[in-house]
């Protein structure tokens, strides 16, 4: 009986003495975890540190931000922080932000209409306004010289951009009131294929790319030194324009169709090798529908089952109950973000295919309705995206080209074509 008790003693010890090694590796295992999440989250902080002064160092262009329809419906003081927007001085001098091209956004049902003309000064005009009312605050750019000359002194740099070339309505002499305005590039087409050229959007191809006023106007953009962007074009339209165009072109907001396949409205590899080729250069867009598939697809799946309810529901396509119902419906269906991980994916896909020289921002705030990545939801947050070319390890000479030097060089080579072909 005694040997059975020191026996089982023994036993027991040795379970005791297993049972503590495992609770030891337990804790240890705990304790490297939190240990190394905390060399993580300190490494992620030193990386964002070094993104933020390196934002507030280097030329930052951002060549698509919706500010000016915005404030056509709603006035808001733009000089201090505001309540929810994307875009003010305050979050932009955070962010780093020198030099912010400004939407002139014509609705692609305006075609045709003198309303497309009214849009465009009316926006024109606002862009203007902010420029007197916050002199300290706002400027005005419409050349890269002024670009170089004038950044770094504490303004917001505004030049413009047309987004559909409705405003030129089959007039050249258009073309040169637009450019003599500030406008700086014009989006051929929106949402709707117009007198210039198919969109992307439209499934009805009217001219198989450009029209033959489209061609037109490609050349005499050349001509003035507007830059051509191709943002929203069809596959043979953005063809047609860059065997056309003699100076590089641009893609103002658009993204990989890599990520997305079969969104057209993004750039397939192909297109991007040929826009790079021509020494252009594309602008990614952080709209959440841009950067991830899933979450497109998930958007449209959203959207077909409003239209089912409202169509059901014998609802006014637009009217104030079909308007609640949506409301309604994408506060109970939230959409999961992509992040600002998946934003500098698409820039380093196209650096991996291409090369550092052809890739920019072109981000789209203020203009997909608030659907944007986490991380990067205002102005303020593009050090976050500078701190993820970091992380990829991207040199600061890299990060100077993406942030705006890539689009000044191409600025610079469209103002230097028209001055050798005679243009303004």
């Amino acid at each position: 009986m005694t040997a059975f008790l020191t026996k089982r003693a023994r036993l027991h010890s040795r379970q005791e003495r297993r049972t503590g090694i495992v609770v030891l590796v337990f804790i240890f295992l705990v304790v490297s975890s939190a240990g190394a999440q905390e060399t993580d989250a300190a490494s992620d902080l030193a990386l964002l540190e070094r993104a933020r002064r390196l934002a507030a160092e280097i030329l930052l262009v951002d060549t698509h931000i919706d500010l000016p329809s915005k404030l056509l419906r709603r006035d808001e003081d733009v000089a201090t922080r505001t309540g929810s927007g994307e875009f003010d001085y305050v979050r932009a001098r955070e962010g780093g932000l020198d030099v912010a091209f400004m939407s002139i956004y014509i609705p692609s049902d305006f075609e045709g209409s003198d309303k497309a003309e009214r849009r465009a000064s009316a926006q024109i005009d606002l862009v203007d306004s902010l420029t007197r009312r916050w002199p300290d605050k706002f400027e005005l750019v419409t050349s890269a010289r002024q670009v170089r000359e004038r950044s770094g002194r504490g303004k917001i740099l505004l030049a413009m951009g047309m987004e559909n070339g409705a405003p030129i309505r089959g007039r050249l002499k258009n073309l040169h009131r637009w450019y003599n305005r500030g406008i700086r590039y014009i989006t051929l087409a929106h949402a709707k294929a117009n007198h210039i050229s198919d969109a992307s959007y439209d499934p009805h191809r009217k001219w198989n790319g450009l029209s033959p006023f489209g061609r037109t106007v490609v050349r005499e953009m050349n001509r003035l030194g507007i830059m051509v962007d191709v943002s929203h074009l069809t596959d043979s339209a953005c063809t047609q324009v860059l065997r056309i165009s003699k100076a590089p072109v641009i893609a103002s907001h658009s993204s990989c169709r890599f990520f997305t396949p079969g969104f057209e409205r993004n750039m397939d590899d192909a297109m991007i090798r040929r826009l790079a080729a021509a020494g252009g250069v594309i602008q990614i867009s952080f709209g959440s529908a841009f950067i991830s598939n899933a979450y497109r697809m998930a958007e449209e799946e959203r959207g077909k089952e409003i239209d089912r309810h409202v169509q059901i529901n014998h609802l006014t396509p637009g009217g104030s109950k079909a308007r609640e119902y949506t409301r309604q419906y994408k506060r109970e269906h939230p959409l999961k973000p992509p992040t600002v991980r998946d934003v500098a994916a698409h820039v380093d896909h196209v650096v991996k295919l291409v090369g550092v020289d052809y890739v920019g921002m072109g981000s789209d705030f203020e203009g997909v309705g608030g659907a944007l990545p986490v991380g990067l939801q205002d102005v303020s947050e593009y050090p976050r995206l500078i701190a993820e070319f970091l992380a990829l390890g991207y040199s600061e000479e890299d990060i100077r080209k993406i942030c705006g030097g890539n689009l000044l060089r191409v600025w610079q080579d469209v103002e230097r074509i028209a001055r050798e072909s005679g243009g303004e």
